[in-house]
């Protein structure tokens, strides 16, 4: 067994044994719930009112009762609910040796510091790539008991990829965060720079600079701003794989330089 099989193996059973992919997965598994009670008022607004639910707010969230809508829905959700979730996986990965304080137990070990830190990646997008084919799963479950028109198996492949493609930019986006859990030494610093970069999305995508920020890509890309916001220039996605590549060197260079505890 190599070093970083071996490092491989030991983030993954890690993470196994933790509670961490039980929680997320079930805050991710909210995504096509929540827009399967949304797409459950649109279809009957009447009973919906009866039972104290908001038909307008559905109206603005989803627009329509049919599986395009519903869709479209899922990959906003990925883009928007996958920075925090996709965040979090990648901070509690690259931190918990610090709180815990297991670090120097996990330097000891004969594996080179470059091997346990791409484990570490490997196991983040694993991870996260297991979390959005359970929302793509549970979301065609929860459309076929609602009941919603306008399936098509062509729809189901292009709204496949749509949401691996958002799901991807999503990802590439949250490797800045691992290098603050690793620079931070814990899960605070990293947990404030997500907010401040979800506030940050935020205002930056309503003053409409939102393609030149890289955290907001992912949203604009699933459609979130409207169609008309979607086709983003290429200068948008090469920003994102920059900031990716920046947050993998950046980690890279903090467990192999940085004087560990």
């Amino acid at each position: 067994m190599t070093g970083f099989t071996a490092a491989l193996w030991t983030e993954a059973l890690k993470a196994a044994r933790s509670r961490m992919p039980w929680l997320t997965a079930l805050g991710f598994s909210l995504a096509p719930l929540m827009g399967g009670l949304f797409m459950l008022i649109l279809k009957d607004p009447v009973r919906a009112r009866r039972f104290g639910l908001v038909s307008a707010k559905a109206q603005i969230t989803a627009g329509a009762a049919d599986w395009p809508a519903y869709f479209a829905l899922l990959a906003q959700a990925v883009a928007v609910g996958g920075l925090i979730v996709f965040a979090l996986i990648a901070i509690w990965v690259f931190g918990h040796e610090y709180t815990d304080r297991t670090v120097i137990d996990l330097l000891a070990l004969p594996t080179s510091r470059l091997a346990i830190v791409g484990a570490k990646f490997v196991v983040v997008a694993s991870w996260c790539a297991v979390l959005m084919a359970l929302v793509y799963a549970l979301g065609l479950v929860v459309g076929a008991m609602v009941g919603l028109p306008g399936w098509s198996l062509a729809l189901a492949v292009g709204s496949a990829g749509q949401l691996v493609a958002t799901a991807g930019l999503t990802v590439v986006l949250i490797t800045p965060f691992a290098w603050a859990a690793s620079a931070g030494r814990g899960y605070l610093p990293p947990i404030g720079a997500v907010f401040l970069v979800l506030f940050l999305s935020q205002v930056i995508a309503a003053l409409g600079w939102g393609a030149y920020f890289p955290w907001s890509v992912p949203a604009l890309f699933s459609g979130v701003a409207g169609p008309g916001v979607r086709d983003l220039g290429l200068g948008s996605y090469l920003l994102v794989m920059l900031t990716g590549v920046v947050g993998v060197a950046g980690t890279l260079a903090w467990w192999w330089l940085a004087d560990q505890p």
